[in-house]
């Protein structure tokens, strides 16, 4: 870092230093007591003052590399994340929790959702995976809110080695998110829509959608991964780095062998 570096930097900081409370919102809203977030951010004081425990930076914006503030791509700015909270009341798909998994974020969806519903339906445990789903169905909205916030407690308790065998995971789930295989859900649902509407002859012939088949569980549950300590690991993951190892350590010593064998 030149010296030029070290000026502009305390410039910087001496630029974002403030008496009053860091705002919430990162833009100027032309109409700021009307819009439904700053609302509710309201309602709840989450205002961002020193001892709040919870810090809010909303960004009314798309997530682009050409953003003067935010000079990030979409997929950057997700894999930056820890954790995509999804909770949504009614989605007919979902695509950000979607996007998350095949990043490999953890994720939290609801059954309202045609994401936490495919989950749900084709995955064991979808906890375990990082795949986080609140009903919202079944329960009332205090039980729903409850146990949203269990889910989010105990990702932060995790230690940082469960979190990567967690995004590890995670990631392992985006061949059933394939669009090849999910596309086909839209083509069957089309001409579906065609036939009720203008009768049999007017749609090509049907679609033939496999089911879509659900990854090897994970060895263990999510119950068990929250008792890993720091010197478990996931077997899967220490399994193949064991094999690399060995198999490594193998063609040195046969190399070592060939070599000494040739000077003599």
């Amino acid at each position: 870092m030149t010296r030029q570096d070290e000026l502009r930097m305390k410039k910087c900081l001496y630029a974002m230093q403030r008496s009053s409370d860091p705002p919430v919102v990162t833009h100027n809203l032309i109409n700021d007591a009307k819009d439904d977030v700053m609302n509710a951010l309201r309602k709840c004081q989450l205002l961002n003052r020193k001892d709040d425990r919870v810090k809010v930076i909303f960004h009314p914006e798309f997530v682009k590399s050409t953003s003067p503030l935010l000079p990030l791509d979409y997929d950057d700015f997700v894999r930056g994340c820890h954790m995509g909270v999804f909770p949504s009341y009614y989605e007919p798909w979902g695509y950000t929790p979607a996007e998350c998994t095949v990043m490999g974020v953890p994720s939290i969806t609801s059954n309202l959702s045609g994401f936490g519903l495919f989950m749900e339906e084709h995955v064991h445990e979808p906890e375990s995976y990082g795949i986080y789903v609140v009903d919202r169905r079944f329960k009332s909205p205090d039980e729903s809110a409850n146990q949203l916030v269990d889910f989010m407690y105990d990702f932060t308790v995790m230690e940082q080695r469960q979190r990567i065998q967690l995004r590890n995971r995670n990631e392992r789930l985006s061949d059933i998110l394939d669009w090849g295989k999910l596309g086909l859900y839209y083509k069957k649902a089309r001409d579906l829509a065609i036939r009720r509407s203008f009768g049999d002859d007017s749609a090509p012939a049907p679609v033939k959608v496999d089911k879509v088949q659900p990854p090897k569980s994970p060895k263990l549950s999510m119950a068990q991964l929250n008792l890993i300590d720091d010197d478990d690991s996931d077997e899967d993951e220490s399994a193949a780095a064991a094999r690399e190892f060995n198999s490594n350590a193998l063609n040195q010593t046969t190399e070592q062998k060939e070599f000494n064998a040739s000077q003599h």
